[in-house]
């Protein structure tokens, strides 16, 4: 059987949260203080997490998000190249957050995470049409650590 494409789109890789200096001044101190606890415990294993940890999050929130190619088709959602059959998953649910919309994708394994993908308005209720033949669809919401995330506009 072919894989046909259905409908393709275009999303950004994640949400870009526009973080001001009072944002890296918070996690300055943050990062001064669990440095300082570190040091007065004498965990210089934590104190190096700490470290890595911080770098981490800075480079992560210093890149600018990818524009990310969505294709639609009989067999399942293709990222770029990558494909996610419908078979990977046990059901859907769309996510509005003030207008922004996404597919939230849960998987069948126990401890894959959830996928979400953006998707554009317009063509909303056609994704939504063709992920609701393939898989049944569910409320969802954001979990714990997503709304942190978008709390600490990470």
């Amino acid at each position: 059987m072919a894989n046909k494409t259905i409908i393709n789109w275009e999303a950004r890789e994640y949400v870009e949260y526009k973080k001001n200096a009072g944002w890296y001044i918070g996690l300055a101190v943050v990062t001064l203080a669990l440095c300082g606890l570190a040091i007065w415990l004498k965990q210089y294993s934590f104190l190096a997490l700490i470290i890595v940890a911080v770098v981490a999050l800075l480079t992560y929130t210093l890149r600018k998000p990818r524009m990310l190619h969505y294709s639609l088709s009989d067999k399942g959602l293709s990222e770029g190249n990558n494909l996610h059959a419908f078979s990977q998953f046990k059901s859907f649910g769309v996510l509005d957050e003030n207008n922004r919309y996404s597919i939230v994708l849960i998987p069948k394994k126990r401890l894959s995470p959830r996928m979400i993908v953006a998707f554009p308005e317009t063509e909303g209720e056609q994704i939504v049409d063709v992920f609701g033949n393939h898989l049944p669809m569910e409320p969802v919401k954001l979990d714990a650590i997503d709304r942190l995330i978008r709390l600490l506009r990470i």
